[in-house]
C-alpha cells in the first residue's frame, strides 16, 4: 500500500502534535503517533507511562486502540515521531500488535534528520 506526500505530511504533523500530550515522567521519551484508516479516518496517540511499568502504553497502540474502539479495523498508514534526531521504529510489542490488523500498513518514522518508510511486514523478523 502506498501513501501520498500529502498523507505523509498530514500524518507527521498530527503525530508531532500528539507527542505534545505524552505523559512520560519516567523515561522522558516522548512519542506521538497518527494513524490513517482506509476510510480516511484519523486517530492520534501518545505514550502514557505509569509507575507500574506494565500499565504503560505506547503511542502507536494508543492510536490503534482509539481507532478499533470506534469500529475501524483496516489501516493505510501510521506516522511515529519522537524528540530524537534520527527516526525511531516501533517497539516489538507495537509491531506485533499492529500486525494483527494488516502487514501492509505503512509505517512512517519521521525525525529532524530524515524519514524512514517501511511496512509492518518489513519490520517483523
Amino acid at each position: 500500500m502506498s501513501v501520498t506526500q500529502q498523507e505523509i505530511d498530514q500524518l507527521t504533523k498530527l503525530a508531532n502534535e500528539a507527542k505534545e500530550h505524552s505523559y512520560s515522567p519516567y523515561s522522558k521519551f516522548r512519542v506521538g503517533a497518527a494513524l490513517l484508516a482506509t476510510d480516511g479516518s484519523l486517530y492520534t496517540g501518545c505514550n502514557v507511562e505509569n509507575a507500574s511499568y506494565g500499565g504503560a502504553i505506547c503511542a502507536e497502540r494508543t492510536a490503534y486502540v482509539k481507532a478499533v474502539s470506534e469500529g475501524r479495523r483496516h489501516f493505510k498508514a501510521i506516522a511515529v515521531t519522537t524528540d530524537l534526531k534520527k527516526p525511531v521504529s516501533p517497539c516489538g510489542f507495537c509491531r506485533q500488535f499492529m500486525s494483527e490488523f494488516g502487514l501492509d500498513t505503512v509505517i512512517i518514522m519521521k525525525a529532524d534528520e530524515g524519514i524512514k518508510i517501511k511496512t509492518i511486514q518489513e519490520l517483523l523478523p
